[in-house]
């Protein structure tokens, strides 16, 4: 499964490391079914590849390995 449409953790980490103060469903994510699924627009708000393999990377999967 994709790393991305995996729903993030609750815990404090996750929450601190939201880079927009208000999540926008159709701007910074949408539902895959189950799946959570980020845009381009969230990824692009983190400001840099976090290496997941995320399905709208706009950094060309820089730090996947």
């Amino acid at each position: 499964m994709d790393p991305e449409t995996q729903a993030p953790a609750k815990g404090k980490e996750e929450q601190s490391s939201c880079p927009v103060a208000e999540l926008l469903e159709g701007v910074h994510y949408y539902w895959d079914g189950e799946a959570l699924v980020f845009t381009a627009a969230y990824h692009l708000a983190r400001g840099h590849c976090c290496g997941s393999a995320c399905r709208h990377c706009p950094y060309d999967h820089a730090n996947v390995p």
